[in-house]
């Protein structure tokens, strides 16, 4: 495979190899961590990835060893991009997770962008287990699209939640996105394109790299053990997300529209 073209991580998770297979081989397992899933157990089985605004993800299991091992794509003929999770007992009870995503024909620096993507998603799952193991999850997925460069976005983000740029992890924030309720956490992700607050009953994630990533800007947030409703939690951050970042216009469009299309 072409330098470049695969991405491996490995994490030691405190929580058993059952759990953590549930975590990365069921729907509800991957909702608490991921995006929300449905997925039919088994080789063939379907999968299903709703990523928020609509952006819809389908592919199949390739491979299924039960506890242990699996292995998602699109298909045993044309796989295109495969996911694989491997999970391996420690001492203790605890587990390991292997990941290696492959298969991608996408530049080096993509290569780059999908490594941190799923830094931030394992750690919202080695967060889940530490801070809210067993209680279920509601999200709240939006994505948008702008011509503005990264600069520009997080000057947005910053601004519209009353933040200071120069927090990092580890402070205390009240954050005040209007239209939503206000959020009182610490920052527990930091870095370029990213800002993460954990408070004592979510995770909330805000990203983008604007035009610097295919113009994507996007809200990520796991509400833990509530009785919200889904629906009205992800129309509540799609308008906020929105009037931030209002659809580029026609002659705007051309990143986002090379983003569908990949």
């Amino acid at each position: 495979m072409a330098e470049g073209r695969r991405v491996a991580k490995e994490i030691e998770l405190d929580a058993t190899p059952e759990q953590v297979w549930g975590a990365i081989s069921t729907g509800p397992g991957f909702s608490v961590w991921f995006v929300p899933h449905e997925i039919e157990p088994g080789i063939g089985g379907k999968c299903h990835a709703d990523f928020g605004s609509g952006n819809i993800a389908e592919g199949r299991v390739l491979e299924w060893d039960q506890g242990r091992r699996v292995v998602y794509g699109g298909s045993n003929d044309d796989p295109g991009e495969a996911l694989e999770f491997l999970v391996e007992a420690r001492d203790g009870g605890t587990a390991v997770l292997r990941f290696v995503q492959s298969g991608f024909t996408a530049e080096d620096w993509e290569a780059e962008y999908h490594s941190r993507g799923w830094d931030v998603f394992f750690h919202n799952l080695s967060s889940y287990f530490q801070h809210f193991a067993g209680l279920p999850v509601v999200n709240a997925l939006a994505m948008s699209f702008t011509p503005l460069g990264r600069e520009a976005v997080w000057e947005k983000f910053h601004t519209a939640l009353g933040v200071a740029p120069a927090v990092q992890i580890g402070d205390r924030v009240d954050l005040t996105p209007e239209g939503v309720e206000p959020i009182s956490g610490v920052v527990d992700l930091r870095w370029r394109g990213l800002l993460g607050i954990r408070t004592e009953n979510a995770l909330y994630r805000f990203g983008g790299e604007g035009a610097d990533a295919w113009g994507m800007v996007n809200v990520c947030h796991y509400l833990y053990g509530t009785d919200r409703e889904r629906v009205e939690e992800t129309a509540s951050w799609r308008a906020w997300l929105e009037r931030l970042f209002p659809a580029p216009t026609v002659a705007e469009n051309v990143t986002a529209e090379a983003y569908r299309q990949r």
